[in-house]
């Protein structure tokens, strides 16, 4: 959604354009969004202060599809969670419990709760024995103000201290994108990913067997996407182009 629906609480031009052309074509369509921080439900919200009526079953984040991993991996396990309120909400529903003594897991994603204080506290429990996991795989990601770390780069010195790595679940996880597929109950080949990424959205519909679309709002530039080895068939400036497409 960061670098293609929106950027922090500015709507992208086109937007609107675009649901509407989803809605008049009968498309069926998911905000499978890499950001841990919120839930559907403050998704929704937010979207509907920018003047857009979405219902909650379009979204579906990076943190329920950790929340889901761990629940069929390990049911009723514990973890030490470093993130806001859509992760903390997705382990609860999952029936995860929070454990900053001897936690199964050390689950990161974005929040604002990172400090040196949550960072040396999940060193310590990851040398113990507690298995690392990050929400997402995203370096980076856009905002009203610039660029901003995202999850993979707030992971990044628990793995140096710990010398372990981390597993992470959302795009380009094909985890979450079968998942996404069988929300919208389609096959990948009837099936499109848009988004702004070239290292978690395109890659992650080249491997998925989906249609890829680049869109140039967030994060990716026609110069910076010369640097990988793979292409998405379409790069367009914005989602408001799609419907002329």
């Amino acid at each position: 959604m960061d670098g293609v629906i929106y950027h922090g609480n500015r709507l992208l031009p086109g937007v609107k354009e675009f649901v509407q052309w989803l809605h008049d074509s009968n498309k069926d369509y998911l905000f499978l969004t890499n950001s841990s921080s919120s839930t559907p439900k403050e998704l929704q919200q937010k979207l509907r202060r920018m003047g857009m009526e979405i219902d909650e079953h379009h979204f579906y984040t990076s943190a329920l599809a950790t929340a889901k991993f761990l629940s069929t991996q390990n049911p009723g396990c514990s973890a030490y969670v470093i993130g806001e309120s859509g992760l903390l909400n997705a382990l609860h529903d999952a029936g995860i419990t929070m454990n900053h003594v001897n936690p199964d897991y050390v689950i990161v994603g974005e929040g604002s709760n990172y400090n040196y204080q949550s960072i040396t506290k999940a060193v310590r429990l990851v040398m113990s024995g507690a298995k690392l996991i990050g929400t997402n795989y995203d370096l980076t990601g856009p905002s009203e103000e610039g660029i901003i770390p995202a999850c993979r780069a707030l992971v990044a010195p628990i793995e140096a201290a710990t010398g372990k790595t981390a597993y992470y679940v959302g795009k380009p996880n094909p985890l979450m994108m079968r998942t996404g597929l069988k929300i919208l109950g389609v096959h990948s080949e009837d099936a499109v990913i848009i988004g702004d990424r070239m290292d978690t959205d395109i890659i992650a519909g080249i491997e998925s067997g989906l249609d890829t679309c680049l869109v140039l709002t967030g994060v990716t530039s026609l110069e910076s996407m010369e640097q990988y080895p793979y292409r998405p068939r379409l790069v367009l400036e914005s989602v408001g182009e799609i419907p002329k497409v």
